[in-house]
């Protein structure tokens, strides 16, 4: 919604909103499959909006990004093969391609305008889509899981929107358990799964459907993000194995500058709030 000089994203099924104060819209088109709008803010750098709600800024995107990549990268035991659905923005892609042992990244999203519009907007994220390890798809991220041979993956990053509308089928049963034959026994799956405090029935929703698809474990990841709905978000991690261990020396030694995710972070994200864990253990009993 903008109002003279405002920016604001309401949040009906919370009663709250949130604004930014901007300079001006530099974008707007619909393509096929949403409405794109790229404005400049004050103080948050430049602003992408999808159908009305605040996709990522310049000032904390690297929030969202850096805890959608390093996390699940550094609990796998050894991560070569990834495969981002979404991420159109490209951030996600940048940071997991700062792993030096990453081999090759699928990066599968279905509007091609939302990269062409970020390589304008925010260059600053799409500064390794030239990697010989990167592959930029332009298509239908269920359909990509549904074709992906069994065992073929060892991370999965779905870099999402909300879901509703195209956003809507990356939330489903289905889509889990074909994540869940194309990873393996031993791959990991990543999803932004929205804000605890407003969206803890989806978020106990996505725990379930991840469980009947055939993942064994599920552990939230939580982290500040400023211009998303309540400014705390989570992404959840889904696999086999032991979720709350990750390879703590690699993270110290890591070849590559942070801006947010270090050790102690990653120790911090997996800390579940009171009201969250009974919430989930009451629904997957």
């Amino acid at each position: 919604m903008l109002d003279r000089n405002w920016f604001t994203e309401l949040c009906e099924e919370a009663g709250s909103a949130f604004s930014l104060k901007i300079r001006g819209k530099l974008h707007e088109e619909q393509t096929p499959f949403q409405k794109i709008e790229i404005y400049e803010t004050t103080d948050f750098g430049n602003l992408m909006v999808i159908d009305g709600f605040i996709m990522l800024s310049s000032r904390d995107n690297f929030l969202y990004h850096e805890m959608m990549s390093h996390p699940v990268l550094f609990t796998h035991p050894a991560p070569k093969r990834v495969l981002i659905v979404g991420g159109g923005d490209c951030g996600t892609l940048r940071e997991v391609l700062r792993h030096p042992d990453v081999e090759c990244v699928e990066q599968v999203d279905i509007d091609e305008r939302v990269t062409r519009l970020s390589e304008i907007h925010f260059p600053e994220l799409c500064e390794a889509n030239d990697d010989p390890r990167a592959r930029l798809h332009f298509a239908d991220g269920i359909q990509w899981v549904a074709d992906a041979p069994d065992d073929s993956l060892d991370v999965i990053i779905v870099d999402s929107t909300d879901p509703i509308g195209p956003g809507e089928v990356l939330f489903t049963e289905d889509f889990y358990r074909h994540c869940r034959r194309a990873l393996g026994e031993n791959g990991l799956l990543v999803q932004q799964s929205e804000s605890p405090v407003y969206h803890l029935d989806l978020l106990t929703d996505m725990h379930r459907k991840m469980r009947r698809a055939g993942f064994a474990r599920t552990q939230i990841l939580n982290f500040p993000q400023p211009v998303y709905p309540s400014g705390w978000w989570s992404a959840t991690l889904a696999g086999n194995g032991e979720l709350s261990a990750f390879r703590v020396r690699d993270v110290e030694a890591r070849p590559f500058p942070t801006r947010y995710y270090n050790q102690r972070i990653h120790e911090a994200a997996l800390a579940v709030p009171e009201f969250v864990e009974r919430h989930l253990r009451e629904a997957l009993s």
